[in-house]
């Protein structure tokens, strides 16, 4: 896949994720109580598929993308944290004042002046990957979900500096750059899809993790982890990211969709996850809107219910207070040669 420029990832579903979805009638009184690994790893695949036809972006993924361009092995690169409000190109700092932040990473060659933007995101923006389309004639909820990385030349000065952060964080060579380039492209192609939640027991430190969420933020994370595996230097400096966190008790397994939705599938569990994903349908009016609202909010907050979609299956939450929260916290850059964040 060519590596290019991005749309701010359209947040709107994210903020409205405080309530939802509609009161599902069946309860998870067993699962596959075997699957005991937490957080569950993220599943990599072996390529990249093609994206469905039916799955379209309101804005245009990386649309002025290039490939990673070779360094000279002596050249001096320098790194730079990037962050910068959500759809700040529509809405301002709106969505920087209550700290929901992009974040990429930018390079400048000292041989040749030249700089770069790296970051990774939705191609088919925010809501596709976080809630499915409900089409009449599947019986499956239908997921258009994948991330990917966007490389191209330059850097927006203005748009990174105006509300957000534009700061040198470390130095590399360029022989340790093109072993980056490397890893990117690797990386790229076996981590396809975006994960939206961070799920965890609650909001205590040390809490047990569930699941953890694969999104810009986490790209940036390994991108620093790799650099500092191969020598780069970093500086001591404060870095923090924005986390979107879902409160439950241990979640159940329920399967993936041929067992839950196909022919011998379990047809009251299918009904019950394509009614709590109504409510997210895309296009509603204002009115249709407050009254998905109120049905996320009973399902959510009333009833405490989550149906999680993760590496292709089904999972669910037992919900416990706050819910939902957003939070802007401080992860340390990491030390040369020590690898923190991994994959």
């Amino acid at each position: 896949r060519k590596l290019g420029k991005p749309p701010r990832a359209p947040w709107r579903w994210a903020l409205a994720v405080l309530w939802l979805t509609a009161a599902p009638t069946w309860s998870p009184a067993s699962g596959d109580r075997a699957r005991r690994q937490w957080p569950v790893p993220y599943k990599r695949f072996s390529f990249r598929p093609e994206p469905d036809p039916y799955c379209q972006a309101k804005y245009t993924f990386c649309p002025t993308g290039s490939s990673i361009p070779a360094m000279k092995g002596d050249d001096v690169i320098e790194v730079f944290r990037l962050q910068a409000p959500v759809w700040e190109f529509k809405y301002g700092d709106l969505l920087g004042h209550m700290k929901i932040m992009h974040d990429a990473v930018g390079f400048r060659s000292t041989l040749t002046g030249k700089n770069y933007t790296m970051e990774w995101y939705e191609l088919f923006q925010l809501g596709n990957c976080t809630f499915p389309h409900l089409r009449p004639e599947m019986s499956a909820p239908f997921w258009c979900n994948q991330g990917a990385a966007c490389f191209f030349e330059g850097i927006d000065d203005l748009h990174w500096k105006e509300n957000g952060t534009l700061v040198l964080v470390a130095t590399m060579s360029g022989n340790m750059f093109n072993k980056m380039a490397k890893w990117v492209k690797q990386d790229n192609e076996t981590g396809i899809y975006y994960e939206t939640w961070t799920v965890q027991a609650s909001p205590e430190k040390g809490a047990e993790i569930w699941f953890e969420s694969y999104d810009c933020s986490k790209f940036v994370l390994r991108t620093y982890s790799k650099l500092a595996e191969l020598g780069a230097e970093f500086k001591k400096i404060e870095t923090n990211y924005t986390r979107i966190f879902l409160y439950s008790g241990e979640p159940t397994y329920l399967g993936n969709e041929t067992t839950i939705f196909g022919p011998v599938g379990n047809k009251t569990l299918a009904l019950a996850i394509k009614r709590f994903y109504y409510p997210f349908k895309p296009h509603l009016s204002t009115k249709e809107f407050l009254l998905s609202l109120l049905q996320i909010f009973n399902a959510v907050i009333m009833h405490r219910q989550f149906y999680l979609f993760y590496n292709f299956e089904y999972w669910f939450l037992p919900m416990k207070f706050p819910f939902i929260k957003i939070t802007y916290e401080e992860i340390p850059l990491p030390n040369r040669n020590r690898t923190l964040f991994g994959i």
